[in-house]
């Protein structure tokens, strides 16, 4: 547990002082203009202030907002989370917040985590009593609803939506990129093929001939009946032949020096790992070799694989992590060597670039060879490369189908963003469609005309109380019904609903007044409250 909160917090220091190394003059510019802007726009006297704060309690509101905006690029989620807790923050930071987060935080689950954590904590913080009392609670939680998604899920969404198009940029350059470089590897693969097979021709063809002709002249002079001049012309054939044989075998050389005399298998083994080792030291890496094992007898295949892994991971250790000490093991297993490189994280703090295209070719080499090769990052921040050689010479495998591995990474980015779109489509559509079936419905209970005509002054209340719709009217309420009736019976309870039958020439809503006094309906009377009195 310590060791993995250890990990966990160096990795975090490592990422934050990547992202300081990475800091240019753009993006501070652009990181204050967010700050400047959104302190601006939240505290008072901004238009969307909500407490109007002087003094020391908008020195605590300033000093506030420049803890969190800066910090929201290290601790996405939790800042996010803490604004929606913090009662005095504005729209706009809370809009900027979810923007970093959905920009920064990669996991699709802790994004879902960290979003309904956030909605929860904004359920619990809602000021309830705020709201008015002819609004029902749907109408309530709907506007919650509403504030949520427009400030907080809309924002995250699209910060998430562009994080992974900027991701499947980068991935297609990549690809491009890498591409290139297959393609050039592709080429030379071809070309050294072309060569070793003149080479090869010119030994079998040429070289065959030019012995013969070499062989035949040879014979030829010892014939006792030629002169010295014919005898001094056939030396001169033989020599030119010899010659030619000569210069033929130095072209052959260099047709099939594919990678230098660096790629001889005699000369590269497992036991040259020793000399490899001592090499990188004197040229001031810090390695240390640790061997295991009974020592075994080893095809010349895996022997020089072997020593290739060593020296490969060397390479890549000194490229991409200098100033990490690198350990080399070559352990003899029961059944199997392995080989392994693995080095500490940069001393710089961050590494030098990712492992470039010599870990393609030395996992062919050690395909080739019957082994299996490991390459990833660890823990805590170094690398490691490590190869499982067998001991018996083996057949040679056929190539890993790279579709399977392909074809996910493929799928995945060709539906990139997708699920942001989706994301803020449902926010969008739970926002309007609420809105719309709740403006569908009827605002208030009316007062049919048939039964208007049915009551009479003189019923009994129970009788004009069943004819009268039963139920709370949501949003006008009595007091605004009778704001511009005429006074009350004296001693009377009256109630006020609207009636069904409405004209736009009355410029008003037809409110309709029941009066009862001694259990009886001593009045009804229509008024008309006037649009905006």
């Amino acid at each position: 547990m310590i060791t993995a909160v250890r990990t966990r917090a160096e990795a975090l220091y490592a990422d934050t002082l990547a992202r300081f190394k990475a800091l240019t003059p753009v993006r501070v510019t652009g990181d204050l203009i967010v700050v400047v802007s959104v302190i601006l726009l939240d505290l008072w006297p901004g238009p969307w202030a909500e407490h109007k704060a002087s003094g020391w309690a908008l020195a605590g509101f300033i000093a506030t907002y420049l803890v969190l905006l800066p910090l929201r690029h290290v601790l996405p989620a939790t800042v996010m989370i803490g604004g929606a807790a913090i009662p005095f923050l504005g729209p706009a930071l809370m809009v900027v917040l979810s923007y970093t987060a959905g920009r920064r935080i990669e996991s699709w689950v802790k994004a879902v985590v960290s979003t309904t954590i956030t909605f929860v904590v904004v359920v619990l913080m809602w000021d309830w009593d705020t709201r008015p009392i002819d609004i029902e609670p749907v109408y309530g939680m709907l506007i919650l609803i509403t504030i949520f998604g427009v400030g907080v899920a809309l924002p995250f969404l699209v910060g998430r939506y562009l994080a992974q198009r900027e991701a499947l940029v980068q991935a297609m350059q990549d690809r491009e990129a890498r591409m290139r470089i297959e393609h050039r590897m592709l080429s030379r693969q071809v070309r050294l093929r072309e060569r070793s097979r003149i080479a090869q021709d010119m030994h079998d063809s040429l070289g065959h001939r030019l012995s013969l002709i070499s062989v035949h002249a040879g014979a030829l002079a010892l014939d006792p009946s030629l002169g010295d001049k014919q005898r001094e012309a056939i030396g001169v054939l033989r020599s030119a032949a010899l010659t030619g044989m000569e210069e033929l075998r130095a072209i052959i050389g260099v047709l099939r020096a594919e990678d230098g005399p660096d790629d001889d298998p005699a000369t590269r083994t497992v036991e040259s790992i020793d000399s490899l080792v001592s090499d990188a030291r004197k040229a001031g890496v810090l390695v240390s070799l640790v061997r295991g094992g009974q020592a075994h007898p080893l095809p010349s295949r895996v022997s020089h694989a072997a020593y290739r892994v060593a020296q490969e991971g060397l390479t890549n250790a000194a490229k991409h992590a200098p100033g990490a000490a690198v350990q080399v093991t070559v352990k003899y297993e029961p059944d199997a060597l392995v080989v392994e490189v693995r080095n500490n994280p940069s001393r710089t703090g961050s590494p030098t670039g990712e492992p470039g295209v010599g870990l393609i070719g030395l996992s062919e080499r050690v395909r080739v060879a019957g082994g299996i090769l490991h390459v990833g990052a660890l823990p805590s921040g170094g690398f490691r490369i490590a190869a499982v050689l067998p001991y018996e010479e083996t057949a040679l495998p056929e190539p890993e189908d790279e579709q399977e591995e392909v074809e996910p990474r493929r799928r995945i980015r060709k539906w990139a963003g997708i699920g942001s779109i989706a994301g803020a489509s449902l926010v969008l559509t739970v926002i309007i469609g609420g809105f719309t079936v709740l403006g569908t419905q009827p605002v208030t209970e009316v007062v049919t005309q048939e039964n208007l005509d049915r009551i009479r002054e003189g019923q009994p209340e129970a009788e004009v109380m069943a004819l009268l719709p039963a139920g709370d009217e949501p949003l006008v309420g009595d007091g605004e019904r009778k704001s511009q009736a005429t006074p009350e019976p004296p001693g009377a309870r009256c109630i006020y609903h609207i009636t069904d039958e409405q004209s736009y020439r009355d410029d008003g809503t037809r409110v309709v007044r029941f009066c009862f006094r001694d259990g009886k309906l001593v009045e009804k009377k229509i008024h008309v409250q006037r649009t905006g009195s």
